[in-house]
């Protein structure tokens, strides 16, 4: 497999590693970016982004990042709470008095970042199209009861954090949350990365499928159970609510809708370049930094069936949970995305990583390859 792009010799282990992906017959395409200290000492691609398996993927190919996107999400939020425009425990109803109904008048933000809120998914199901039509949304989730006491326990919300946040995003910055999530992070930072896409950069997004024969780990097997045999339990409806939210990603309106939990489109140098912005207090100070990335929740997940450790916006290091730990130290912070894409920062090491496939892996939160990765880049310092 031809590798391209960019590695310091120090960590040509890691390129081998990244190399040894491809043994694998299904493995399509993937990147992989590392900065260290601010500096990049790793960017390298190799594979095939089309669905046919005739382009090549490019330096400038970029692809769903899937739940990578709810810390830019959440980056956004805090940059906007330093600025007085939101805050974090006051009730979401204050900003949007919609959303008081059914016992919802007292959840705050900080609730809704850390996955606490109780509203994961939608009881009433919920047509297909309602995914791409921003109001239906918000008018089902406003009206919605949470399915467990807000601020007792956490279950993850995969798609609703999105308009959850990105409502709150649109009340208090005035513009499309994509477009506040996209100002805010990447434009300062030049990060090729979008929450919205224009049709004129569709020619570049890779087609994403699913490995075959992958069962996955214990965790993705108990959730896919719960989903085959429960169609009406609130992990299965968190998935499949409106119906249409696990078969979208390679649709045109899929691309284009601004879905801050889910749909940002961006490369591996993108989601290291986050979190080389929030190591180095680009993006957020010292104080708003340290919400993000403190314990907020961790235990039974009651969306994922398995345990997760919550900041705001993004998933903490459980270094001794095989399927939680992103690989390196246990003060990591950062984000898994459907599939095997993961962005996290080391703070011990100084270390942003980014890597990003469009072969799907099965797994629940963290992917193999994207920890077998990080252990050979520790390895390598």
């Amino acid at each position: 497999m031809q590798i391209q792009g960019f590695f310091d010799l120090k960590f040509e282990a890691v390129k081998d590693a990244f190399a040894a992906l491809f043994e694998n017959p299904q493995e399509r395409g993937a990147a992989l970016c590392i900065k260290v200290g601010g500096e990049t000492v790793v960017d390298i691609w190799a594979g095939v982004a089309d669905k046919d398996g005739t382009e090549a993927w490019n330096s400038d190919t970029i692809l769903n990042l899937f739940s990578c996107t709810k810390t830019f999400t959440a980056v956004t939020a805090l940059q906007l709470v330093g600025e007085g425009k939101l805050e974090l425990d006051a009730p979401v109803a204050r900003l949007w008095p919609e959303f008081a109904a059914a016992g919802k008048e007292k959840i705050t933000l900080r609730q809704l970042l850390c996955h606490q809120a109780g509203l994961p998914a939608l009881h009433e199901l919920l047509p297909a199209e309602a995914l791409y039509d921003w109001n239906a949304m918000i008018q089902a989730l406003a009206a919605e009861q949470p399915w467990w006491t807000p601020g007792e326990g956490h279950g993850y919300a995969p798609i609703t954090y999105g308009w959850l946040v990105g409502e709150l995003l649109r009340r208090a910055d005035g513009r499309g949350p994509g477009e506040s999530i996209v100002a805010r992070t990447a434009k300062p930072l030049g990060l090729d990365f979008h929450v919205g896409l224009d049709d004129a950069e569709f020619p570049r997004v890779a087609h994403i499928a699913r490995a075959k024969g992958n069962l996955g780990d214990a965790a993705a097997q108990r959730l896919l159970k719960c989903m085959m045999t429960e169609p009406t339990s609130m992990p299965t409806r968190a998935f499949t609510n409106p119906p249409s939210i696990m078969t979208s990603t390679n649709k045109p309106e899929w691309r284009r809708m601004q879905q801050p939990a889910a749909n940002g489109h961006g490369n591996a140098r993108a989601l290291a370049g986050l979190y080389a912005g929030l190591l180095d207090g680009s993006l957020l100070e010292s104080d708003l930094l340290n919400e993000l990335t403190r314990e907020h929740c961790r235990g039974e997940d009651k969306t994922l069936l398995t345990s997760t450790r919550f900041g705001l916006g993004c998933m903490l290091d459980q270094p001794d949970v095989a399927n939680a730990t992103y690989g390196l130290g246990p003060k990591a912070f950062g984000h898994p995305g459907a599939g095997g894409s993961s962005g996290f920062a080391d703070p011990e090491r100084d270390l942003a990583f980014g890597f990003v496939t469009n072969t799907l892996g099965p797994y629940v939160l963290m992917d193999p390859r994207a920890q077998k990765l990080a252990r050979v880049v520790g390895e390598c310092l």
